[in-house]
Parts: C-alpha cells; structure tokens; sequence
C-alpha cells in the first residue's frame, strides 16, 4: 500500500468513526426519532461535503491558484440575489409560485449562466492573474450582495422571514423536500466529474501546457465550471452559503496529500469537508447548545486563512 493510499484509508477510518459518534452518542429514550433524524442530517452532509470539496479543487485547478474558491467568487451570492428577488416579487405567495424544486432548477440555471458569463469574461481574457481574478470575482459578489441587501430593505417585514432562512447556512433547517432530488441530481454529475481527473492533472500544468499536450482546454474548463456550478447550488440550496469552507478543506488536502493527482486530491477533500463538518456540529449540539452556528466559526476561521494565503503570495 502506497503512503498516500494510507492516507486516504486514513480519512475513510477517520470519516467513519466521526459519522458513528454523531449518530449514536447521546440517542436518548427518544432513539428512533433521534435516528432518523440524524441521519437525515448526516446524508445531506456528506451531500455538501462531496460538493464543497470536489468543486473547492478544481476549481482551484482551473484558476491555477489556491486561493479562489466559487464562495469568493461569487456563486453563493448568485443564490442569495435570486431569492431576493423571488421573495420581493411574490412575497408571501413565493412557495405557491415555485414549489421547493422548481426553486432549486431555476437557481441552478442561474449559477450555470452566471458560470459561463464568468468564462467569457474573465478565463479568455486573461491569463491566470491571481489579482484580476480576485478583484472581479469579490466585485461580483460585492454588487450582488449589496443589490441583495437593497431588495431586502423593501421586502415587507413579515415576508422577510421566509428569506431569512436561506441567508445563512445551517445545518439544523436542511430543506429535506429537495434532500433526494440532490441526491439523483449529484450521482451522474460527480461520477462525470471524477471522469475528467487525468484532464485536471495536465490542465494543473498551465493552460499552454495543456494545450500542448493535446487536451481541448476550452471545452473542458467549461465542463467543470458548468459541474461546479451545479454542485455549489445542490450545497447552498440544501443548506444556505458555506462560505470559507471549500479554501479550509482543499488547502488541507494539499498539505496532506502532497501530490498533483486530482483522483487523490479530490477524494481527501471531500473527506475531509465532511469530518471537519460532522465534528464540527457534533460540538455545537452537544457541547454550545447550538449557541453559534457552525458556519459563522468555519467562515471566521476561513476568512483569517484567506488573509493569510493573499499576504504569502504577495511576498512570494
């Protein structure tokens, strides 16, 4: 067995044993309704995990830098724009218009084209500059937050609650009415995306490597901002913005794989989005009484380690 199949074992065991201690500790009299419902929770997690950290990688990957993740590009914001705006034209009536899962197709339609428009844009006109790329990519977020923020002051009051629960990400209101859709939707679309690691190993050379070794660049960063794009709204649609978490996981599954195999990168990512996830709301149910919410700490933390990989950059 080869050190970095050890490693992968590794956070299988430790993925594990994280998933049994969050099922069974503490169960109660009530055990069967604690069952159920953890494990609701615990399949929408590996559900956000598999996004999060396969979507953190490439995109990684493609932008050649490990910096930007669609968080910081603004794809969240993507999601968070068109609930305003759905909420502020139908107001209380928004559930009765579009039902749960004619809410999740339209968002995903909207993070593929803002995807494409993100290509278009910024990927044929410019050639991996850490800083354009930054500075657009928060200036979309920007703009679409602060037009967010906008239409939320004009939302009446009370109908200001059904957006509310999607402005931030919890892992205790999951919106199970879309939890089995995601589940169909995420089968083919990550089994396609794990087709194209050998593509992701040449494409980390660099574009004109890419292209020189025979790989049709184009076609393929397409491809993976569309599954991106998909991925990001299957997670925050499940569970609102996650924020830094993606930068988190990916950057730690650099430091511990030491490779440039995307088969073993994306899979160490993954895993570990989903043990720093599990333990991260096991402490907060069990130990904070859900006092401050899981992703207000992974945001703080990443927000902090975003500084600090911009500042190592620049003196390099």
């Amino acid at each position: 067995m080869t050190q970095h199949s050890k490693k992968i074992l590794a956070l299988c065991i430790l993925a594990f044993l994280s998933f049994l201690l969050y099922l069974f500790f503490g169960l109660g009299n009530n055990w069967q309704f604690s069952l159920e419902l953890r494990t609701t929770k615990l399949i929408a997690i590996f559900i956000v995990a598999t996004c999060v950290g396969y979507s953190s990688v490439s995109f990684q990957t493609i932008t050649n830098n490990k910096i930007l993740t669609p968080s910081v590009m603004g794809f969240e914001a993507v999601y968070l724009l068109l609930q305003s705006i759905l909420v502020f034209i139908f107001s209380d009536q928004t559930f009765k218009v579009l039902n749960s899962f004619q809410n999740f197709g339209v968002s995903i339609l909207c993070m593929i084209g803002f995807s494409i428009l993100i290509y278009s844009l910024i990927y044929k006109k410019t050639k991996n500059n850490l800083y354009l790329l930054v500075l657009v990519g928060l200036v979309f977020g920007m703009v679409m937050n602060s037009f967010s923020s906008f239409i939320q002051l004009l939302i009446d009051p009370n109908d200001f609650f059904i957006l509310q629960g999607k402005m931030f990400a919890s892992f205790n209101k999951i919106n199970r009415e879309i939890l089995w859709y995601t589940i169909i939707i995420i089968i083919p679309t990550i089994t396609f995306g794990f087709s194209l690691n050998k593509k992701l190993d040449i494409i980390s050379l660099g574009k004109e490597n890419a292209i020189s070794l025979g790989i049709d660049y184009n076609k393929i960063v397409r491809y993976i901002l569309i599954i991106i794009a998909i991925l990001v709204a299957l997670s925050t649609a499940l569970i609102g913005p996650v924020g830094f978490l993606g930068l988190l996981t990916a950057n730690l599954s650099y430091v511990l794989m030491k490779t440039y195999q995307h088969k073993l990168l994306l899979v160490a990512s993954c895993l570990i989005s989903f043990i720093v996830i599990v333990i991260g709301q096991f402490v907060m149910e069990h130990f904070l009484n859900l006092k401050t919410p899981l992703s207000t700490i992974i945001n703080f933390i990443g927000g902090i380690y975003f500084m600090v990989l911009i500042l190592k950059s620049k003196r390099l």
